[in-house]
């Protein structure tokens, strides 16, 4: 009986450990890549130069760098902020929730998305970090739709509790706003989620399985076979697990 708790609270112990490692390693990448926009934002004000030239620029061999350098540059502080809680809390959720994907995940809508602004946009500098954003919201959003698990869904309807408006930045409703890059950014994100639909299953937890019995740890006896004094207080104290 004292080998079962101590058992299971070094299992307890172990998954508490775990958590907090997802959850400090999901916060310290998705919190740096943001400081990182923040940074060249500064730079851009500080020396008055204009970082738009290191945007997309469809089409053009001069435009190409744009596919690893627009994401990071932006307009102003004002376009910076209206990215960079979305792009915080929706990273943070691939990196916590998706782990084993989350790296793929980002590089992929990452360059796919620069690659086809730069092969079908308009013939004008595309920046910002916006089509990351929509690109992350439709991974969480369809992922769950694909995998059909408890935990993703609930995370899909999250995701459009927070950021449902977000469809119409889709359409050509600004002429000013890049909804290319937010277009291809969506639809990179939902083949991403279909992709990798059968990455990061969801844990097993033994109190979901049918069989599961709360006096399996009934020194080691089939249910049938356990004895129960219920005047004893060791047999009540073994219920409680």
């Amino acid at each position: 009986m004292n080998d079962n708790f101590e058992n299971i609270n070094a299992d307890d112990k172990d998954d508490i450990k775990s958590e907090k490692s997802k959850i400090l390693s999901s916060f310290f990448f998705s919190g740096s890549f943001v400081l990182l926009l923040w940074i060249i934002q500064f730079i851009q004000w500080a020396t008055g130069k204009e970082f738009a030239t290191f945007g997309v620029l469809p089409r053009t061999l001069s435009g190409l760098a744009g596919i690893l350098t627009a994401p990071l540059v932006h307009a102003d502080f004002s376009h910076l902020i209206s990215n960079s809680f979305s792009l915080f809390l929706l990273l943070f959720g691939i990196l916590y929730f998706y782990r084993t994907s989350a790296v793929k995940v980002f590089i992929i809508i990452y360059i796919v998305d620069g690659i086809m602004v730069w092969l079908f946009a308009r013939s004008s500098y595309h920046i910002g970090a916006s089509g990351l954003v929509y690109g992350f919201a439709a991974f969480l959003f369809f992922s769950g739709l694909f995998r059909k698990d408890k935990s993703s869904m609930a995370l899909s309807l999250l995701v459009v509790f927070l950021y449902g408006g977000m469809v119409w930045g889709v359409l050509p409703v600004k002429p000013e706003i890049s909804f290319e890059s937010h277009l291809f950014g969506a639809l990179t994100g939902i083949v991403c989620s279909y992709i990798f639909r059968k990455n990061d299953p969801p844990p097993a937890y033994e109190w979901e399985s049918e069989d599961y019995e709360d006096d399996e740890y009934d020194d080691g006896k089939e249910p049938e076979d356990a004895e129960i004094d219920e005047n004893s207080e060791e047999n009540d104290f073994r219920r409680l697990f």
